[in-house]
């Protein structure tokens, strides 16, 4: 996402898949002309000399992630993990104020921690200062274990920024995110019930979630890694769509906008929205960046 805040949205090509794209302009009220497309399709030069203050990017993680086939993103192999290349194409030509980075934190890891690197060359190369660390969600209130590693890149140190100073909250409790559901469409069973930790002794165990969730992933609606809730009587159910959406710090409004543009049938769970709350970045980490880059007192 590219924008300038003097003219909110007006030039914002959100490099994104569609459905990504319907749901947040439906979210801000945005017309869907507003997207660019494929970035690997954009024609660059519309970024030449285009005033830009934030620009943010996370290509997609799972070839960078442990739980994918672990491909990489070399800049030239195709992935779809190193469409983090193109991102810094569109970077070189319009020059953001401020950039910004997430992922997950195994780009670190020895198999990928030369891409990381030599994007942090890339971005020093063209005068940007590079600040990074991984960042969990459930130190900022929202009771998710969420490991993801942010790069904040500061052209000609413009701004000050030190992550040591974002504000922490105490993590919510899990429950207060929960709903009193018991629809048959959540509820564990077959073989994937033999799999709940209390008789389980395999490695892949379905998680009671108790303090947190662990980290959502876009595939919640058949591999519920995230942890799933305890009715009681041996009954159990995973997330619902709209809990996966609030553990990533969505408010119920912007759900049921997204919803709306993103229908399902209702005796199925909706995968559509189950991938957009896995594909998301927490909405309260990012508040604890932006109130250090721009709303400091």
């Amino acid at each position: 996402m590219i924008f300038k805040f003097s003219n909110a949205f007006s030039k914002a090509p959100i490099p994104e898949n569609k459905l990504t794209t319907f749901n947040f302009f439906s979210i801000k009220f945005l017309h869907k002309n507003l997207n660019l497309g494929d970035i690997t399709q954009i024609d660059l030069d519309k970024f030449n000399g285009l005033e830009v203050d934030l620009l943010t990017h996370g290509s997609p993680c799972q070839d960078f992630s442990i739980i994918g086939k672990g491909v990489g993103g070399d800049e030239g192999c195709n992935t779809r993990s190193s469409l983090m290349w193109n991102s810094v194409e569109v970077i070189k030509r319009c020059k953001p104020k401020v950039v910004i980075w997430e992922n997950v934190k195994n780009v670190l890891s020895k198999n990928n921690i030369h891409n990381f690197e030599k994007y942090l060359d890339n971005l020093k190369n063209l005068g940007y200062t590079n600040h990074y660390k991984v960042l969990n969600s459930k130190d900022f209130g929202i009771p998710q274990n969420r490991k993801r590693i942010f790069v904040i890149s500061i052209l000609d140190n413009q701004i000050d920024f030190d992550f040591k100073n974002l504000k922490e909250i105490k993590m919510r409790n899990v429950f207060d995110y929960l709903e009193n559901i018991k629809n048959e469409k959540y509820i564990i069973k077959g073989k994937m019930l033999e799999k709940v930790e209390t008789h389980c002794n395999s490695n892949y165990k379905l998680k009671i979630i108790r303090e947190c969730v662990n980290t959502i992933s876009t595939k919640q609606d058949r591999s519920p890694n995230a942890g799933i809730v305890d009715l009681g009587e041996g009954r159990y159910r995973l997330l619902t769509e709209k809990e996966c959406f609030r553990l990533m710090g969505f408010s119920d409004k912007d759900y049921k906008l997204a919803e709306s543009v993103n229908k399902g049938k209702e005796r199925f769970k909706n995968g559509k929205l189950y991938k957009q709350a896995g594909n998301s970045i927490v909405v309260d980490v990012l508040m604890a960046i932006f109130q250090e880059l721009y709303l400091k007192e």
